[in-house]
């Protein structure tokens, strides 16, 4: 089983350069709430709210206190938890207001669909069994949903086309759309 890691150092697993990407500040879990954890109060909440991809401090505070929440493992916040979930948000980088409440959700989603796992392997009767796998298949149909919401709202609902090796001669013809190849026939659809 592996340890908690140090809460007070942060270990990133590449090396960056420090002038190019600013580490997002750790949060502290206090008895009433939390507090970000950096030397310069101000630098802290500007990079914990660029981590976010929030604009404002309102917004920072708002989506750190519902990860916070979903954060609980038992009766209290987990602050390992918190940190995975808030570096989870950072790494998938929101963009936005809506971007940020979507990822934060999708981080929970994801931390919930490990919790029902560990239940679903823990459970002691068929009941337990049932139930934990039930949430268990939801949240987990719900998680790739996230990532196409998350997907079409980034390229403002407009598909995505791949072009791969195209090569066109003096001379040649070529179709722009859905092609579908049946044996000798060929369909295309000229939307």
């Amino acid at each position: 089983m592996n340890t908690a890691p140090d809460l007070t150092t942060s270990t990133p697993i590449a090396a960056t350069d420090p002038t190019k990407a600013a580490e997002a500040p750790r949060i502290k879990l206090q008895s009433h709430g939390f507090a970000i954890d950096h030397q310069d109060q101000e630098l802290g909440e500007r990079l914990m709210a660029n981590a976010l991809g929030v604009a404002d401090r309102e917004a920072m505070h708002g989506i750190i206190r519902q990860l916070v929440k979903a954060s609980v493992s038992g009766e209290s916040p987990d602050e390992v938890n918190l940190a995975f979930m808030i570096s989870m948000v950072k790494s998938i980088k929101p963009r936005d207001s809506i971007e940020a409440m979507l990822v934060a959700q999708m981080v929970s989603v994801h931390v919930m669909a490990m919790r029902c796992a560990h239940h679903l392997a823990n459970a002691d009767d068929l009941a337990q069994h049932d139930s934990a796998a039930r949430a268990l298949g939801r949240l987990a149909r719900t998680f790739p949903a996230q990532i196409e919401a998350l997907n079409r709202y980034r390229s403002h609902g407009e598909p995505a086309i791949t072009v791969q090796n195209v090569s066109v001669g003096d001379g040649g013809k070529a179709i722009v759309g859905n092609v579908t190849q049946h044996a000798s026939v060929i369909v295309s659809d000229k939307n």
